[in-house]
C-alpha cells in the first residue's frame, strides 16, 4: 500500500506524544512493506521567518492556498492509495483537504484531540471541564475567555478555522480514526457524522524491558502543566507525606509551564524528585522500575500513552477515572482509578497501589496482557491497515455512485 502522511509537526521545544505517534506510525507500516511518504511542516520553522512572515502564520491557519497547491500536485504525481492526515495547525491548514479532493484520493484523518469541537481541543478551562463550544456553529466563547495560551487574539484563528472549515472536515474525510471510545462519544454527541468515527487506538512499541521485582518509585511522566494535574498531584503528596508516606519515593519527570513550580515544591525533600525532561531510553528505564505510573490528569485524555506505556512494562497505573483512562485502565485489575481532581480520592489510591506488593504484581502482570491484546504493535498494524482499506472501498463505492448518477442524468 501507498500512503502520504500529512503532519504539522509541533515544537521541538516540547515533548509531544503526537509527533512520537506519528513517526512510530510510519516506521510500523514500512517495517511491514508498505511505502510511506510524508508530507510536512515544522512549527521550529516559523522562529526562522521574517517579521512579516511570522505576522502573516495566524493568517494561514484557516486557509492555506500554497499548501494547496503544492499537495495536490504532489498527489497526482504520486498517487498514493490513501493520505493519512495527522496535524494541520498552524502551517499546513484544512486546505489539505482541498487538495485531495483536488486529486481525488481517500482521506483518513487521526483525531488526537477535541480540535474538532473546541479551538484548542482540550475541552478544558480554567481547572475544568469546558464544553461551551461544543456543538456551537461559531465559537465564540473560546476567543471571550481566550483558550488558546490565555489570549483571545490567538485564538480567534483557530475558532475561525473552525468555524469555517467544519463542514469541509465532515464531508473530505472518508474515515476519522479516535483513539478511544471516550473520545468518540463525545464527537458524536457534538454531531460528527459517527458513520465516520473510527475507535484505534494508539499502539505501543514494546519496550524491551519489563519491571523486575516491586519497583522503586511512583512515577509522574508528562506535561508539567494544570491540566495534566500535576497541582493535584503536589498537593495529594504533602497529604500522604503528613501521614507518614507510602515507603517509596515520587518521581516527576518532564517539562513544562509548572516546571519551575515543581522544582521548587521537590527542592530539598528525601520523598520527591524532580527528574527534569526525560530521553526515550531514559522514559523506558524509569517506567519499568516504577511500583506505578501515576495520571491523575484534570481534562478529558484522548488516550493516554504513559498508561500504555506503562502496561508494556508491566507496571500498572494510578488514573483519573474520566476520559480515556477509564477504557485503558480496568479498576482493580490493570491499575486504580481516583475520582478526578479529588486529592483524598487519589491519596488513597497512590497508598492501595503501595501496600500490597502482591495485588501490585498481579495487575503488573494482568497489564502487559492487555497491553499485548490491545496496544502491541501487531495489533496496531493490523488496525491501521484495515482501516486504509475500508476508506479506499468507500471512497471508490461513492465515485462509483457519482459516475452512475451522472450517468444516469445524461441519458
Amino acid at each position: 500500500m501507498h500512503v502520504l502522511v500529512v503532519h504539522n509537526r509541533y515544537s521541538s521545544a516540547q515533548p509531544s506524544g503526537e509527533n512520537r505517534v506519528v513517526d512510530e506510525e510510519v516506521g510500523l507500516l514500512r517495517a511491514a512493506g508498505h511505502r510511506v511518504d510524508v508530507f510536512e511542516r515544522r512549527s521550529d520553522d516559523i522562529a526562522t521567518r521574517s517579521l512579516l512572515g511570522k505576522a502573516a502564520v495566524p493568517l494561514l491557519v484557516p486557509w492555506n492556498p500554497a499548501v494547496r497547491t503544492e499537495l495536490a500536485a504532489r498527489l497526482r504525481a504520486e498517487r498514493p492509495d490513501v493520505v493519512h492526515i495527522h496535524n494541520v495547525f498552524p502551517l499546513l491548514s484544512p486546505a489539505v483537504l482541498a487538495a485531495c479532493a483536488d486529486a481525488g484520493v481517500p482521506v483518513v484523518a487521526t483525531l488526537h484531540n477535541y480540535t474538532q469541537v473546541c479551538p484548542p481541543g482540550t475541552l478544558h478551562r480554567d481547572g475544568r471541564l469546558c464544553t461551551e463550544c461544543v456543538g456551537s456553529a461559531v465559537s465564540l466563547p473560546a476567543v471571550r475567555h481566550g483558550c488558546y495560551r490565555g489570549s483571545r487574539l490567538a485564538t480567534v484563528p483557530l475558532a475561525v478555522s473552525l468555524s469555517v472549515n467544519r463542514r469541509r472536515w465532515w464531508s473530505g474525510v472518508e474515515r476519522f480514526f479516535c483513539i478511544s471510545a471516550a473520545q468518540r462519544d463525545i464527537l458524536v454527541r457534538s454531531g460528527m457524522p459517527g458513520e465516520r468515527l473510527a475507535v484505534k487506538h494508539n499502539f505501543v512499541p514494546d519496550p524491551g524491558a519489563r519491571r523486575v521485582g516491586d519497583g522503586e518509585h511512583l512515577l509522574f511522566l508528562g506535561r508539567l502543566a494544570e491540566a495534566k494535574g500535576v497541582r493535584l498531584l503536589m498537593a495529594t503528596w504533602d497529604r500522604i507525606a503528613a501521614g507518614g508516606g507510602v515507603g517509596v519515593p515520587l518521581v516527576i519527570a518532564g517539562a513544562g509551564p509548572l516546571e519551575d513550580e515543581v522544582a521548587a515544591w521537590a527542592a530539598g525533600r528525601d520523598d520527591v524528585r524532580y527528574a527534569g525532561l526525560y530521553g526515550p531510553d531514559r522514559c523506558r528505564r524509569a517506567i519499568a522500575r516504577s511500583v506505578a505510573v501515576v495520571a491523575p490528569s484534570m481534562s478529558l485524555e484522548t488516550f493516554g500513552l504513559v498508561v500504555a506505556e506503562a502496561m508494556a512494562a508491566g507496571v500498572p497505573a494510578v488514573a483519573a477515572g474520566h476520559g480515556a483512562f477509564v477504557e485503558l485502565v480496568e479498576e482493580g485489575v490493570t491499575g486504580l482509578l481516583h475520582r478526578p481532581g479529588e486529592a483524598a480520592s487519589l491519596a488513597s489510591c497512590l497508598r492501595r497501589i503501595t501496600a500490597e506488593p502482591d495485588r501490585n504484581r498481579d495487575m503488573g502482570r494482568a497489564a502487559r496482557r492487555r497491553y499485548e491484546q490491545g496496544f502491541s504493535p501487531a495489533v496496531g498494524l493490523e488496525r491501521l491497515v484495515d482501516e486504509y482499506r475500508t476508506a479506499i472501498a468507500v471512497r471508490s463505492e461513492s465515485s462509483r455512485n457519482q459516475w452512475g448518477e451522472s450517468m444516469g442524468g445524461s441519458k
